[in-house]
């Protein structure tokens, strides 16, 4: 029952990621944008250059701005990693679990320390 919701909750999240895979691109490119601007800004000695990075940086920041949908594609991938992660966690547990709570498992090694304590 737990592959299932795991399933159910990883398809959902690949599904939302996909579809805002534009927005995170523009995201990212304007991000981009803004650390260029920035960065020729700073180093920018005449006003006219410094005002054509401002305004480069400016028009980028408010197009990221608008790719807000972004941050659901962003955390869609977060609940993906979480998903995979967590499947992971359960198919080594479950493997583990099996051998340490076979109950022929113990009851040979309690027979054999009974052997070597009356032998």
């Amino acid at each position: 029952m737990k592959k299932v919701m795991l399933f159910c909750i990883g398809g959902l999240a690949a599904l939302v990621a996909i579809a805002s895979a534009g927005p995170v691109l523009g995201l990212a490119l304007c991000a981009a944008i803004m650390y260029v601007s920035w960065k020729q800004y700073r180093q920018a000695d005449s006003k006219a250059v410094k005002f054509f990075w401002g305004a480069a940086g400016v028009i980028a920041f408010f197009a990221a701005v608008g790719n807000v949908p972004a941050l659901l594609g962003v955390a869609a991938l977060g609940v993906l990693y979480i998903v995979y992660k967590k499947w992971q966690e359960d198919d080594h547990v479950s493997v583990t679990e099996t051998k340490e709570d076979d109950p022929f498992v113990n009851f040979e090694k309690q027979w054999n320390q009974l052997k070597k304590l009356n032998g």
